[in-house]
């Protein structure tokens, strides 16, 4: 696939924008404006005076947008200084702008040639190395005209060129400029016959609050506002019902839903509001599977690899665990009753799938056809069981008692099945063949065993390791073969087929460290979150606040910088969500709004020292609370009624 580690991709779904730091659109790999997952130009390159500008300056302006500045010296009298200067501004709406400036001390008459061309390709196409070769271009009113049998495009230009030359792909202007003087040519691409791209994040009514950090450390503020404006810009809106909104997985290679990515993601942002999560949930309960038969109320979602050790895994059973585990959630951070009941049949048979598929053993395997069980799913089936049997017993639905059960003993088996003992005090196993021999690999998968899901009155749920195995997880993953220095890697550097590269097989995914910094934080293993979460915090600058889903797990030493990952989404749903719970949770933020009451569990070491956060969403109010240096958590601001709890 095309590298995307240097790329600036502006984002406002179902818009792309993409180029390199030097602003002009060559032709050449990812380089395009896009709408829908179609490129509809390729190239855009600016010459002025016959010549291309001196890129000085690329950069983002915001998570749909980007600014390149260029200069050119045209006069011999201009002595060593650029006299012009030229400014793009480009945005996904497929919307780019050209400012031409003249900063020296005489008139000047520019020429201006914008050269164009598109070969429609697929994203797809693209990525596969499969796009073909530019098309011809015919004049079409103020600009230029594509088509093939399936797709057109167009570029429309303001103010219309003085010259189109359709078998170059060329617009000229003559721009006259007076000294201090400037003129502007605006370029809009789009599909022939449409209008101007409607982004469903650009809705007048956002489902996220408004949220701000501000405290002694300098990277939360602009961390988190970049955080929720790419989590703004990767909204997207379900066709058949325009209300229900829902994020892509990532840009570029995810544009769509991803069922897993989608319900975490969603998940990680209940502290922003629960309209996310209700949108989420009511578009994949459209795709639930009806019965009967052995698949009877899974969610469906492709596979995923899993690495060198297992094969690939099955994201629709971790979208059909996630499905109660948000929805309960969601019910707790201010969801209401009557969404709550609209979704609640869908988690019953996502629940009796659960239970159908275990039948009579202990571990869910990966399929009915019998695959490895994997330590994270059984992770996914335990909060599921008790977070769904705390849902059916708030509406006095049936099944609870039988959920409860199954996950105890999940949880007795679980500890001496999946612990795989040694000298150091063990670790638990990477799955379970269907004969029962451990995969005895340690990966970041384990994260998932302290991430256990809120309960009422400010109670978390248990999770499937006991205090001694906890322990010795909490040190394993604070231990230099999982943490890098800048997070945790997916594959533990001491195992077999570990690749800082692998994107499950070393490489540091932004998700399952942000899940190691709560759950080690909720669990008490307060040095070891912290040296996580700090890693992190200074990758994050890095990668100038708009942390990517995924870089390569190669240990930090003095003077380095995390590397990227050529192929890694940015932005990514679940790496932009992950700043919400990294924040979230250091001040342990609970809510029960059924019970009206909210109770805080802030870390008491209080890592980024003084640290507010308002604009959060409780109950459908906005929230505000601040963590002390001395790790006091106090609460600004909250609903009428909401009562801090004990």
């Amino acid at each position: 696939m095309p590298p995307t580690h240097t790329a600036l991709i502006c984002v406002a779904l179902p818009g792309l924008a993409i180029s390199d730091e030097r602003g002009q659109l060559s032709g050449r790999g990812l380089d395009g404006f896009y709408r829908g997952g179609r490129r509809l130009l390729s190239r855009c390159q600016v010459r002025v005076a016959g010549r291309e500008p001196l890129p000085v300056q690329g950069r983002m302006t915001g998570a749909s947008s980007a600014r390149f500045v260029g200069t050119l010296r045209v006069s011999p009298a201009a002595g060593p200084d650029p006299d012009v200067l030229i400014e793009r501004t480009r945005h996904a709406d497929g919307t780019e702008r050209l400012t031409l400036r003249n900063t020296g001390m005489r008139a000047l008459c520019l020429p201006l040639e914008v050269a164009l061309g598109t070969d429609l390709a697929e994203l797809a196409a693209i990525a596969a190395g499969a796009a073909g070769p530019e098309l011809p271009a015919t004049v079409h009113a103020s600009g230029l005209r594509w088509a093939t049998a399936d797709a057109t495009a167009c570029v429309l230009a303001q103010p219309p060129p003085s010259d189109s030359l359709a078998s170059a792909g060329l617009l000229r202007w003559q721009l006259e400029l007076p000294p201090g003087g400037a003129a502007t040519v605006e370029l809009r691409v789009r599909p022939a016959g449409a209008g101007p791209l409607r982004a469903a994040g650009h809705a007048a009514t956002s489902p996220f609050a408004p949220a701000q950090a501000e405290g002694d450390d300098s990277r939360a503020a602009p961390l988190l506002r970049s955080a929720v404006a790419d989590l703004q810009a990767l909204l997207l809106r379900d066709p058949a019902h325009p209300t229900d909104l829902y994020l892509a997985a990532g840009a570029p290679w995810r544009c769509g839903m991803a069922p897993a990515e989608a319900l975490a993601a969603a998940r990680m942002t209940l502290p922003l509001g629960t309209r996310l999560a209700a949108g989420t949930l009511r578009a994949l309960a459209r795709t639930q599977l009806p019965g009967p038969g052995p698949r009877a109320g899974l969610i469906p979602g492709p596979r995923r690899d899993a690495g060198p050790h297992l094969p690939p895994s099955c994201t629709g059973t971790e979208a059909t665990l996630l499905f109660p585990v948000l929805l309960a959630e969601a019910r707790r951070w201010g969801l209401p009753d009557q969404e709550t009941e609209e979704l609640l049949p869908t988690a019953e048979r996502c629940l009796t799938w659960l239970r159908t598929t275990v039948g009579d053993g202990p571990y869910l395997s990966d399929s009915p056809q019998g695959g490895p069980a994997r330590c994270e799913t059984q992770a996914y089936a335990h909060r599921a069981a008790l977070l769904g049997a705390d849902l059916l017993d708030a509406y006095g639905r049936p099944g609870a008692t039988e959920l409860r059960q199954w996950a105890q003993t999940l949880r007795t088996v679980f500890q001496t099945g999946f612990w795989v003992e040694d000298r150091s005090g063990g670790r638990p196993a990477a799955a379970l063949e269907p004969d029962g021999r451990p995969v005895p690999h340690l990966t970041a998968g384990a994260v998932h065993l302290l991430d256990t899901g809120l309960l009422g009155a400010g109670r978390l749920a248990p999770g499937l390791l006991d205090k001694v195995h906890t322990q010795h997880l909490a040190r394993l993953l604070g231990a230099p073969a999982m943490d890098t220095g800048w997070g945790l890697r997916g594959l533990g550097t001491k195992e077999a087929g570990h690749n800082p590269f692998g994107h499950r097989a070393g490489a540091v995914r932004v998700q399952e460290t942000a899940l190691a910094v709560a759950g080690l934080a909720a669990a008490d293993y307060e040095k070891e979150a912290t040296g996580l979460l700090k890693g992190l915090l200074d990758a994050a600058e890095h990668f100038g606040h708009r942390l990517p889903e995924m870089f390569a797990g190669e240990q930090r030493t003095a003077g380095s910088a995390p590397v990227p990952h050529p192929a890694a989404c940015r932005p990514v749903a679940t790496a932009a969500a992950s700043v919400i719970l990294l924040l979230t949770a250091l001040a342990g933020i609970r809510p029960d709004v059924p019970a009206r009451t909210v109770t805080l569990r802030p870390v008491r070491s209080a890592p980024l020292g003084e640290l507010g956060l308002n604009g959060l969403c409780v109950a459908g109010a906005s929230f505000g609370v601040r963590i002390s240096r001395l790790g006091l958590a106090l609460v600004e601001e909250a609903a009428d009624g909401l009562q801090l709890g004990a």
